[in-house]
């Protein structure tokens, strides 16, 4: 059986390229803004696509934090992740190789916060939101839709990170830039060119392919290491790091997004402007400009003033909350509603069938995905086939591969899945002998389309069948076992909360039986001085998968270098995981600051999930009285979860998760190569297949 209920999936609603390209949702008349007596400043910016950040912080800043909606936040947060949340006690303090990346006491720090007076609920969100962000996992990513990407704040300068000839390494301004910002933010190059100084002004273009020196008066990489300490997301320094610098990702639909990276784009108007001290292409003289950052509009909410941007944007919204699928209806209905937590999920759009079938291992970040189109280089091969979210192309060498996946989630799971396989057997029909498999920030989706891929690559045998992934626990406390006590009562028949037996399999391929409970015998563990319990092994129903496929692999899987930017999550973790674990397959990060390790992938998990399809089981079972039960959020707030955690495959018993996953090679950008896919590949085959 293939199906599993799991009501997170991927809704983008609009995309960046078409808010930069569109009008503003509401305009005020000039008898509103006349009427704007006494500097309401949520009125200020109103029905404005473009506005200055401060304008925005003035907004947020005027929102006084309510201490009943302070406490209702930690809370919630607090109870979820001490219920379902895997790995909450590992992460008080890592154990090696991440022990200095991740000590993160949740129960201290909410006591503080519990204490702390903030002069505004924007002050309490940022501190809330970076105190989740040390975490340091995606999977758990806090999301308030008050603040979060209300506005993305942008400057037309995003960065990139090369290695010259002598083999140093520099900060630049991404060589691309101009032909981004030119074509994506057209509407606001005057404001940039006219902010530049003396001669300069009027050349932004100039300033494309500059090398950095200063960054407000800093060394670069001293602006990013401390970047670095609150980005969150990963485990791995190396790959917060990189998520400071422009990169792109292969698009669903074909072609390849651009991602401008966090110092060009951020989800909360932070900055007001940046100084770049530069040394412009061919050029030896220094210049210094000042740049103002700007944010666009980026939501489809409207407001037209304080009150109506709180009722719009802040309060609980109608689906913030779960509800008891039985007593509403919802189970009798074809589509349970969607988490508002999809659009911030870092995988492709999921049809809502898919939704309610599939279980996912996706990342959270606080920026949707880009889909700002990469800017096309002069030399781009067509591919030989584009489907979804699945591209290959065959390198001129004719002998060397590629396969693209911006997500493991999109469009008609099956058809991505024989998509895959058509295209890999074309490219072995071609002559292609290695293969290399892009999934630079790929931050997850399906499950079983991770181990679809393995299977197909690796053939017929003991680690493809019966599962090609990860064997998973899941929290086994006091509410979970009255959850799952309650569904073996019967008060889940129609197969609806994420704790029913029918979604569950022993790792001896059998289903769990009707009324059977999983959680036994209880796995009790010592955590960082914490009694945690969880169940016992469980593998994911994803066989067989009715579908003809080849026993043999499709090339012999030490010919298969993965390939990304060490931002490689959930399902794509788990999947790069098992290829170099299990089949020899090469890992490879291009970029990264040369005396960093880089983690090839990050955020393991297992599955993943968010505060609302739990919320929805409790209420299903008729547990949100339970004194461990999260109540419901009365801000417009999400939480994402790690429902279940996959144990390693060479230390089997503990959690993949904080096991080191060193790549095999790092292999320098240069401006030769950043951000041209066509080029890294060509790079990686010489690098790695040495032909």
């Amino acid at each position: 059986m293939l199906c599993k209920t799991a009501l997170i999936g991927s809704v983008l609603t609009g995309t960046i390229a078409a808010l930069a390209a569109t009008t503003s949702p509401t305009v005020l008349d000039r008898a509103d803004v006349d009427a704007d007596t006494f500097g309401d400043a949520c009125r200020t910016i109103a029905g404005k696509k473009w506005v200055a950040p401060k304008d925005v912080r003035a907004c947020f800043t005027s929102i006084s934090v309510s201490p009943k909606a302070k406490d209702n936040i930690i809370e919630v947060v607090d109870k979820t992740l001490a219920a379902f949340h895997t790995s909450r006690y590992y992460q008080k303090r890592a154990p090696q190789p991440f022990a200095a990346e991740v000590g993160v006491d949740l129960d201290s720090e909410f006591a503080r916060m519990r204490r702390t007076r903030y002069s505004s609920e924007y002050e309490f969100h940022l501190d809330f939101s970076r105190t989740i962000k040390r975490l340091n996992d995606g999977h758990a990513g806090y999301i308030n839709a008050c603040y979060d990407s209300v506005y993305l704040t942008l400057v037309p300068t995003p960065l990139v990170l090369l290695t010259d000839k002598r083999g140093d390494q520099y900060v630049h301004i991404a060589p691309e830039a101009w032909d981004l910002v030119s074509s994506s933010f057209s509407d606001q190059i005057d404001v940039w060119q006219n902010a530049l100084p003396g001669n300069l002004r009027g050349k932004l273009k100039s300033l494309s392919g500059a090398k950095v020196l200063k960054i407000n008066g800093q060394d670069p990489f001293k602006v990013v290491n401390a970047h670095a300490q609150v980005a969150g997301a990963f485990q791995g320094v190396g790959a917060r790091q990189n998520g400071f610098f422009a990169s792109y990702r292969a698009a669903n639909g074909g072609g390849f997004n651009y991602v401008p990276g966090e110092f060009a784009q951020k989800s909360l108007p932070l900055e007001d402007s940046v100084t770049l001290t530069i040394q412009r292409i061919d050029s030896s003289k220094t210049d210094t400009v000042t740049l103002p950052y700007r944010s666009l509009l980026a939501t489809g909410q409207t407001w037209t003033d304080k009150a109506s941007f709180r009722q719009n944007l802040c309060v609980a919204q109608p689906d913030t909350n779960g509800e008891d699928w039985y007593s509403r209806g919802f189970a009798t209905e074809s589509d349970p509603p969607e988490s508002p937590l999809f659009k911030f999920q870092q995988q492709d759009k999921m049809k809502p069938e898919d939704r309610k079938k599939w279980a996912v291992n996706v990342a959270v970040d606080s920026t949707p995905l880009s889909t700002l189109k990469l800017p096309r280089g002069p030399v781009e091969p067509t591919p030989l086939l584009s489907y979804s979210i699945v591209q290959t192309f065959l390198l001129p060498d004719k002998k060397t591969g590629v396969l693209t996946l911006g997500s493991f989630t999109a469009g008609d799971v099956y058809g991505v899945m024989m998509a895959m396989l058509d295209g890999l057997t074309e490219l072995r029909s071609l002559g292609a002998t290695q293969l290399i498999v892009d999934v630079t920030n790929n931050g997850g989706g399906i499950i079983c389309l991770g181990h679809w891929l393995h299977r197909i690559l690796a053939g017929a045998k003991s680690t493809t069948e019966p599962q090609a992934g990860l064997d998973t626990i899941l929290r086994a406390g006091p509410l979970v076992q009255r959850l799952v006590k309650a569904v073996n009562e019967g008060k889940d028949d129609s197969w609806m909360t994420a704790y029913h037996t029918s979604w569950y399999r022993f790792p001896n391929n059998t289903d769990v039986p009707e009324n059977y409970n999983y959680l036994l015998p209880i796995d009790n563990r010592r955590i960082n001085d914490e009694r945690v319990e969880f169940s016992p092994r469980l593998i994911d129903r994803c066989q067989p998968f009715w579908v003809d496929m080849p026993t043999k692999p499709i090339f012999p899987t030490n010919k298969v270098a993965i390939v990304s930017n060490g931002r490689c999550a959930s399902t794509c973790a788990m999947l790069s995981i098992a290829m170099s674990k299990q089949e020899g397959s090469k890992t490879v990060v291009v970029g990264g600051v040369d005396n960093v390790k880089q983690q090839y992938c990050g955020i393991v998990g297992g599955e993943s999930t968010d505060f609302v399809a739990m919320d929805f089981s409790v209420k299903s079972l008729k547990m949100k009285n339970h004194p461990l039960a999260p109540p419901d959020f009365i801000t417009n707030s999400m939480q994402g979860i790690t429902f279940r955690l996959g144990l390693g495959i060479w230390n089997r018993h503990e959690p993949e998760e904080w096991q080191d996953h060193p790549a095999d090679y790092q292999i320098p950008l240069t401006a030769e190569t950043v951000n041209k896919p066509y080029a890294v590949w060509s790079e990686v085959a010489k690098t790695v297949f040495k032909r």
